[in-house]
């Protein structure tokens, strides 16, 4: 089995028996972002987080199974330069449009360096809004100032 075949049979178990990835967090006890991007293969996971994970989905991953879900990955979950998924496209289109004014904002504050996605956290949630609810994404990671030598 390959990483890729193991994370289709965690969504394809997922979504048969209408499990809630906030569920199946709790259980692992780290965020729903965090334990959803480890169960997609983008995140390892301790031996026991992969036997809570499973046992919170009524899996019982095999040995095989548990050493992919703890083994490091290799990261990128899109498979073509630009994505072509809707939503994700979108994403990348907030990047493409307003990456430059993030890029300028955080420098102004923070000077010449970049925003960590290992020392990094993201949490997303529904936003009530009577015009249509919308999606609230915050990302948070630890400024890497540019050294000189």
């Amino acid at each position: 089995m390959t990483r890729a075949e193991l994370t289709e049979k965690i969504v394809a178990h997922k979504t048969f028996n209408d499990i809630k990835w906030k569920d199946v967090a709790t259980a692992v006890g780290q965020s729903k972002e965090w334990v959803t991007a480890a169960l997609m293969g983008q995140i390892s996971l301790t031996k026991e987080q992969a036997i809570a994970a499973g046992n919170a989905m009524g899996l019982n991953f095999s040995d095989e199974e548990l050493a992919l879900l703890m083994t490091v990955p290799y990261r990128g979950s899109i498979a073509t330069a630009v994505p072509t998924d809707p939503l994700i496209y979108r994403l990348y289109e907030v990047v493409a449009v307003y990456g430059t004014t993030m890029k300028a904002l955080i420098e102004e504050e923070f000077g010449d360096g970049i925003m960590s996605a290992i020392d990094f956290t993201m949490d997303i949630q529904r936003e009530e809004n009577p015009a249509g609810d919308r999606v609230k994404i915050e990302m948070t990671g630890k400024f890497l100032p540019y050294k000189t030598f």
